[in-house]
């Protein structure tokens, strides 16, 4: 066997591989709209890079005919062993970023990725579902501060720990629980000024769709990012995220 039709064939198993694994964070672990705004496309790209580009890259270059076919195995024995530990690292990386929580706080969304929230504080959740770290997507939830008897001491909890209530599920609740109030603090899409032109079109467009009543904004945070939900104006649920800075 020729080196391209070596390196085609691993090429040919390692798209049906990243295919695979790509429907997977794009349908369950990073569900639309959180895709973008969760870091999937970046960590994606970084894991097929991996996976379609050095794999066969090596197997390009090491599968020489000529070699002896006990040396030749050894090689790419060796390859695939080295392209599996790269994969599997991808993997266990991505899977720690997946979003389990969106949380409702106050005037703002805040995504919580699988890593941000220690065992011991998930397993202080009132409900079972606020226990567990979800395989199928985030989960909408609110979260309500304590009360103002507590509210100074929590403050300085924040501080030494940096852990606000986005990361403690002893404070969510269900999303409907909180919905009311916290709608309260949308802005309508033409208060959105720093959304750029092609934004306004993609934002005129799902409004649009959607008919005539008018669709809701809120800020989104992750990490050092911002982003805007746009809500819909009957279930108050995200229907779209786009990066713009809605503060």
């Amino acid at each position: 066997m020729s080196r391209w039709k070596a390196a085609g064939i691993h090429l040919a198993i390692s798209l049906v591989l990243a295919t695979s694994i790509g429907a997977v964070l794009y349908f369950l672990w990073f569900p639309p709209p959180y895709f973008i705004a969760a870091g999937a496309s970046k960590l994606m790209l970084v894991l097929m890079g991996v996976d379609i580009s050095i794999g066969p890259l090596l197997t390009l270059l090491a599968a020489n005919p000529r070699k002896p076919r006990r040396l030749l195995r050894l090689d790419l024995s060796i390859i695939a062993a080295l392209q599996t530990l790269a994969f599997g690292y991808g993997i266990h990386a991505i899977a720690a970023a997946r979003p389990i929580f969106i949380v409702a706080e106050a005037d703002r969304f805040v995504l919580v990725a699988a890593d941000e929230i220690s065992d011991a504080d998930l397993a202080q959740g009132d409900l079972p579902a606020f226990r567990k770290r979800s395989w199928t997507g985030p989960m909408l939830v609110g979260a309500i501060p304590p009360s103002s008897s507590e509210g100074a001491a929590f403050a300085l909890k924040v501080l030494s720990s940096g852990k606000d209530i986005d990361r403690l599920p002893r404070f969510y609740v269900p999303y409907e629980q909180i919905v009311g109030r916290f709608i309260s603090h949308t802005k309508s899409l033409d208060q959105l000024v720093k959304a750029t032109p092609d934004q306004h079109r993609q934002l005129r467009q799902l409004q649009t769709a959607m008919g005539g009543n008018p669709l809701l904004a809120l800020p989104l945070l992750r990490g050092d990012q911002d982003f805007t939900v746009i809500l819909s104006p009957k279930t108050k649920k995200p229907l779209k995220i786009l990066a713009i800075d809605a503060w």
